[in-house]
C-alpha cells in the first residue's frame, strides 16, 4: 500500500471508556462510535479503557474501513467505529478521499468542510 497523506488541524483527547482502535471513530463520550451517529473524531492510537486518547477532530484523517467505499463519498461510522457510505439518514463523519476495496483499507477522509 502507498503511503497516505495525513494532515491533521485538531488534535484533542478524551477518556477512553472503552478500549479503543487506531485510526476508528470514536465517540463525544469516549466509547468507540456507534452506527450512523455523529463522531467526536478518529483515535490516533490504540488506547486501554481509562486512559486519554488522542483522537484527530478535523483534517485530512486516516480511517479503516468496514467495506468498499467509493472516493468522494459521504462517510459514517459502523458498529465497529469503521468508516462506512452513507446509505439514508446517518449523520456525515466526512469525505472519502480515497476508495477502499475491501473491509479493514485505510482510507484518507476529509473533516470539517
Amino acid at each position: 500500500m502507498s503511503q497516505r497523506l495525513y494532515k491533521p488541524l485538531l488534535i484533542d483527547s478524551v477518556l477512553a471508556q472503552a478500549d479503543l482502535i487506531k485510526q476508528r471513530f470514536v465517540g463525544f463520550d469516549g466509547n468507540v462510535c456507534s452506527a450512523g451517529v455523529k463522531a467526536y473524531g478518529i483515535c490516533d492510537v490504540e488506547t486501554d479503557a481509562g486512559q486519554f486518547a488522542p483522537v484527530a477532530v478535523l483534517g485530512i484523517l486516516l480511517v479503516e474501513a468496514g467495506g468498499v467505499i467509493a472516493a468522494q463519498t459521504k462517510i459514517t461510522s459502523d458498529a465497529n467505529g469503521r468508516a462506512t457510505t452513507i446509505t439514508t439518514t446517518e449523520e456525515v463523519n466526512g469525505y472519502s478521499l480515497d476508495a477502499a476495496t475491501a473491509e479493514g483499507d485505510i482510507i484518507r477522509i476529509v473533516r470539517g468542510i
